[in-house]
């Protein structure tokens, strides 16, 4: 079965938005890196490099559904944040936002029967609940801190140790 091409341009715009992700998240690191964030901007490097890998594994499924892939233009990103609760809050706020855009998809593979995409996007909704969970815990967690500078410097180093 062929894909669609409503649905090959939603995966399409959805390479983008993976590799949009990553200098997101690039950028974060960058902000937080220059405030000696350095667990932090770790977890934001580490993160970016994943949604390469999205990018990447979107990509791919295309290939293989014989589809010549469109690379559309990523937008220049953000490194004005000012706090780690910020980068959070900002980061939580976009992986909701994929999962948005990756529920979208697979409404539409549903309504099409496209078995092949719905199997390839479960992938992606079992890894958008891990995505959410991790940022959301960063989020109580310097919520949680406050502005005391010895919990927000553990939670940094703490970053820096979570393998995503």
């Amino acid at each position: 079965m062929k894909i669609s091409k409503d649905l090959e341009k939603l995966i399409i715009e959805q390479i983008r938005n993976e590799f949009e992700s990553a200098y997101i998240y690039l950028g974060m690191a960058a902000a937080m890196g220059a405030m000696s964030f350095v667990g932090i901007a770790e977890w934001m490097r580490r993160q970016a490099k994943e949604e390469i890998e999205h990018g990447m594994k979107f990509y791919d499924y295309l290939v293989s559904r014989g589809v010549k892939v469109e690379l559309l233009p990523i937008a220049q990103a953000s490194t004005d944040y000012k706090t780690p609760l910020n980068v959070f809050e900002v980061a939580l706020n976009h992986e909701r936002k994929v999962t948005g855009l990756i529920h979208k998809m697979y409404d539409l593979a549903v309504s099409l029967k496209d078995y092949e995409s719905q199997n390839m996007l479960n992938w992606f909704i079992a890894e958008q609940i891990e995505e959410e969970s991790q940022t959301q815990h960063f989020v109580d967690r310097l919520k949680f801190a406050g502005d005391d500078a010895c919990t927000v410097l553990h939670i940094d180093r703490e970053a820096g140790n979570v393998k995503s």
